[in-house]
């Protein structure tokens, strides 16, 4: 029989949910009258059966990118949900492993369910996993555990996984319209090069005009694409292999994050999301009950920025020593805005820290959304201008020999 979910309210007029194994609804709304409860809703479960693997493009991206940190959010959403509605841990689990498009994703919370029969912990069994559940996740789901709260935290933690994914998206948005530019620059430049160059090339060989540097400039670069592109094309592939390998080297991502943090406008963005993400995951951990030098450890290992991680890594180390949060923030003026620091010491002094960080991380939140809004409004005269300079200088390039050979006539 499937399960339901239902909402029901009680004589004293209290709503309450839960769930129900019966034949159909009409069967479920007798088992609740029977209980002296009144039906408000009543929904069915449904679990799909499971279908052969197809390769997709989703199962494809999924293999190459991992899993989406949109899936994560709806799965903690899911489960906090199932488990508050009063399934048990496995069903919910089985149910929504079932219902997954994403393949990979569905596997895995299959072996997690499968982890927890065997009578492992949730949060254990999410720790095998690592390149999918981050250590805010396992940490959140202990928190959970210990406390007997799993639908709270899960929610919490659906809630602090939401914020992160409108934040990515303000930035992925405003770097959609530079992007799309660019790429079209390059791509109408390279087919200038191939197709347009060479017939202008050939002529003006013909005509045995002397030709100004500029000139002789875009015909070699010309006949260098015609004749190398497949290396080129190799290159390109090498080039992206290498940089996804010095990405995990900690020097070369030492040097990168310092550079970022270091350019005009991105630097300042780049220190407001991290300042975000700090307030918030560790107002988030410091209300479910962690302690603060562990939820500074696990908000270090969520941030992208080295430098960050290691300021957060040292800031613990420092608060075991007896220092405060807002002391061990401060050394660090080239990351962290002065507002965090005041901020910080205000929720140290009057024993709220967790709800200063999280409205702190509202505040930078609402800057980036308002930085990002603008950032076209910035970009694109600079791409007006590179644009220009390029067309101009091809245009240039191109027309002085020609008009060379017109005045020679």
């Amino acid at each position: 029989m499937p399960p339901f979910l239902y909402t029901a309210k009680t004589e004293t007029n209290e709503e309450k949910t839960g769930s129900l194994e019966a034949g159909s609804a009409s069967e479920v709304a007798r088992l609740l009258r029977e209980q002296k409860l009144t039906p408000i809703s009543i929904k069915e479960l449904h679990l799909k059966p499971k279908k052969k693997s197809r390769l997709n493009l989703d199962n494809l991206l999924a293999g190459f990118f991992g899993v989406p940190l949109e899936e994560k959010m709806m799965f903690a959403r899911h489960l906090g949900v199932m488990i508050g509605a009063g399934l048990s841990l496995n069903r919910a689990l089985d149910a929504l492993s079932q219902q997954i498009a994403n393949k990979k994703f569905a596997k895995i919370i299959s072996r997690l369910n499968e982890n927890i029969k065997k009578g492992g912990a949730l949060a254990d069994s999410l720790s095998l996993f690592p390149n999918v559940f981050n250590e805010l996740f396992v940490n959140m789901a202990k928190v959970g555990e210990t406390s007997g709260n799993l639908e709270e935290v899960l929610r919490v933690l659906a809630e602090q996984m939401k914020k992160d994914f409108e934040l990515r998206s303000k930035i992925k948005s405003a770097m959609i319209y530079p992007s799309v530019i660019i790429a079209a620059m390059l791509g109408i430049g390279a087919v200038m090069m191939i197709t347009v160059v060479p017939k202008l090339s050939e002529i003006f060989k013909d005509l045995h005009t002397e030709l100004p540097l500029s000139t002789q400039f875009l015909i070699f670069i010309s006949n260098f694409l015609n004749q190398a592109w497949p290396a080129l094309i190799i290159a390109f592939f090498l080039l992206a292999i290498l940089a996804r390998y010095l990405w995990r080297v900690k020097t070369f991502k030492n040097y990168f994050d310092f550079a970022i943090l270091r350019l005009p406008v991105f630097g300042e963005i780049s220190k407001k999301i991290n300042s975000a993400r700090l307030a918030r995951t560790l107002g988030v951990l410091i209300k479910s009950g962690v302690p603060i030098v562990q939820g500074l450890n696990i908000v270090a290992g969520t941030l992208t920025n080295l430098k960050f991680r290691q300021s957060l890594e040292n800031a613990a180390k420092e608060m075991q020593k007896g220092q405060s949060l807002s002391l061990s923030l401060k050394k660090y003026p080239s990351l962290y805005p002065a507002m965090v620091n005041q901020m910080t010491e205000v929720g140290e002094e009057t024993g709220t820290l967790d709800e200063i960080l999280l409205k702190m991380a509202e505040f930078y939140e609402e800057e980036v959304a308002n930085i990002t809004k603008g950032l076209a409004a910035i970009i694109e005269p600079i791409l007006m201008v590179v644009i220009g300079a390029a067309v101009g200088f091809f245009a240039i390039s191109m027309l002085t020999p020609m008009y060379s050979i017109m005045q020679s006539m």
